[in-house]
């Protein structure tokens, strides 16, 4: 019997390099492998000639463009997360035909093994490139700032504790003659990134107002900046992808790790799921939100409490469990459009 072109699944494992192609043909078992160049081109000229069918890949730094390029092309695309496929990384006869065989096996006997996901736009993507390049460079400038400050204490100095805008003009003073050969450089850099960081500043302040008005909602919870406003309308994508608001903190990896077995409930880290950097972003926000500068709201209030049930890691859990309720009040501020109510009263207090 001959087989038609709807039998086969096709599993790819991208490389660097090269792409390990496996075509699976769900009815007769046959499998059929070849390698193509990890290039748009070398894709195209390989895809172009098969017909439309189910394609299988994991997530990783080729499956935006190759994802997009196999739709435009009229294939099915299955993205894999790898988080999921513990069949694939945990295994201890990990290779590239062997990964690709198991993704279009996976494919061909239920696509929601792979549990899927869907890539932002290209747009968003290049916004998205914006916020981490400014980290890049915070990062840069707060890896330079440890460096001055390393290199002195052994000459009996320390730096005064300051905001890194104006780390230079606290630092030069103290800085002696015969080390600043050495400390120069650093300080003029280190004032270049900051012109830099406040381009970028102005830059995703004005990309939010115009390209995404919907972060000024977000932005009514003291503490949520245009970064971290912006950050999240771009990760989350589409508010209505998920049944309830409550389900975005375990999208970020905001919720606990489970492991119960009979009356037994242990306390374990995170899952850390997700994206990391707006994960990153909603703790620091709730750091703010807890700490002394943070305003009066129900938000901290709770916190707080949390905070003083005792332990060693109490402050720290608080922290967490703080940034993972403010993921979920701000995907509801987004789909309900609603004033925020910092301190909710209830209705009988409000009507008295």
């Amino acid at each position: 019997m001959q087989s038609s072109s709807s039998d086969w699944v096709i599993g790819l494992d991208v490389g660097d390099r090269k792409t390990h192609v496996c075509r699976l043909n769900t009815r007769t078992g046959e499998i059929l492998e070849d390698r193509v160049r990890t290039t748009p081109s070398g894709y195209d000229k390989f895809f172009k000639a098969t017909e439309s069918r189910p394609v299988a890949l994991e997530v990783g730094a080729h499956s935006h463009w190759a994802s997009q390029l196999l739709e435009n092309l009229g294939h099915n695309v299955l993205l894999a997360n790898p988080r999921k496929l513990q069949l694939i990384s945990s295994s201890d006869s990990k290779n590239d035909r062997a990964d690709a065989e198991l993704l279009v096996r996976l494919a061909a006997a239920d696509p929601k093994l792979l549990s899927p996901i869907k890539h932002r736009g290209r747009r968003a993507q290049a916004d998205l490139a914006v916020l981490k390049a400014r980290d890049a460079l915070v990062r840069t400038r707060t890896n330079l700032v440890n460096q001055v400050r390393g290199v002195v204490k052994p000459f009996g100095i320390r730096l005064p504790s300051c905001a890194t805008t104006s780390f230079v003009k606290k630092a030069l003073p103290h800085v002696p003659r015969d080390l600043a050969p050495a400390i120069q450089p650093l300080l003029s850099t280190i004032n270049a990134l900051n012109q830099r960081i406040k381009s970028y500043d102005k830059r995703i302040a004005r990309l939010a107002e115009i390209r995404y008005p919907e972060t000024a909602v977000l932005r009514q919870v003291r503490g949520v900046g245009p970064i971290t406003a912006l950050a999240f309308v771009l990760v989350i994508d589409r508010p209505t992808r998920f049944e309830n608001s409550r389900a975005v903190g375990a999208y970020l990896g905001l919720r606990p790790r489970q492991d119960e077995s009979g009356d037994i409930r242990k306390q374990l880290r995170i899952t850390k799921a997700g994206h990391p950097f707006l994960r990153s972003l909603l703790v620091h926000c709730a750091h703010y939100i807890l700490g002394p500068f943070g305003d009066d709201c129900d938000l901290r209030a709770w916190g707080l409490k949390l905070a003083q049930r005792g332990g060693k890691n109490a402050k720290k859990r608080a922290i967490i469990a703080v940034a993972r309720k403010l993921a979920v009040l701000l995907h509801r501020l987004w789909m309900t459009k609603a004033e925020y109510e910092p301190i909710r009263r209830p209705s009988c207090e409000a009507a008295a």
